[in-house]
């Protein structure tokens, strides 16, 4: 493999990491805050009010932290493909033959 393709294997294989590792952490953080709330509906005791609120708050910290972490791979992702489709446009344009001057 040349160097440019193992470079670019390294750069695919650390984009899944971080991909594998941020949604990983998204999950539990979800999955900590879904066990908080439960364990605070149960000490409650049946107050609907209070559970409601509760419910309330926690699906709207689930909600904006897996909407915040999808957002900022699409966006991520959107960059990644807008550089890796300049990269060949930016090499520079062969050299032009100058014109001989009719004299």
């Amino acid at each position: 493999m040349r160097r440019d393709q193992v470079k670019l294997a390294g750069a695919v294989e650390m984009e899944k990491d971080r991909a594998r590792y941020g949604l990983l952490a998204v999950i539990i953080s979800n999955v900590a805050i879904a066990g908080i709330v439960i364990f605070g509906v149960w000490r409650l005791d049946g107050d609907k009010s209070v559970i409601v609120g509760v419910l309330s708050a926690a699906f709207t910290a689930m909600s904006g932290m897996t909407t915040a972490y999808l957002g900022i791979k699409a966006v991520s992702n959107t960059a990644t493909a807008m550089t890796q489709d300049r990269a060949p446009r930016e090499q520079p344009a062969p050299p032009v033959p100058q014109q001989p001057s009719g004299g």
